[in-house]
């Protein structure tokens, strides 16, 4: 099992940017896919982007593709969502999990809030 610990969310606005960071325990978080899920209110939770284990390769929401990047530092155990040009519809819950995820890794999240 990982555990993760989201962090970096906050108000800003529009046009604004934020890095959020994904914190793992765990000597395996290496070996994971890892990705970035967000929930709004009143929504279901979504699909941001995704990396594989080496970071080599990524894959983004067409919502946020070409404004969000996803990385990781492996040595650090964390991945990160750096966001630029944010948006009033990107306002979420931002969660990082293993790609597919795993429903006992969901961690608190961290809000992100963008004012128009």
């Amino acid at each position: 099992q990982v555990q993760l610990v989201e962090s970096g969310g906050g108000l800003v606005q529009a046009g604004g940017s934020l890095r959020l960071s994904c914190a793992a325990s765990g000597r395996t978080f290496s070996s994971y896919r890892m990705g970035w899920f967000r929930q709004a209110p009143g929504k279901e939770r979504e699909f941001v982007a995704r990396i594989t284990w080496s970071g080599g390769t990524t894959y983004y929401a067409d919502s946020v593709k070409g404004r969000f990047t996803i990385s990781r530092d492996n040595a650090k155990n964390t991945m990160y969502l750096q966001m630029n040009s944010l948006k009033p519809e990107d306002t979420a819950v931002y969660y990082c999990n293993t790609y597919p995820p795993r429903e006992d890794s969901w961690g608190q999240g961290t809000q992100v809030t963008v004012s128009s």
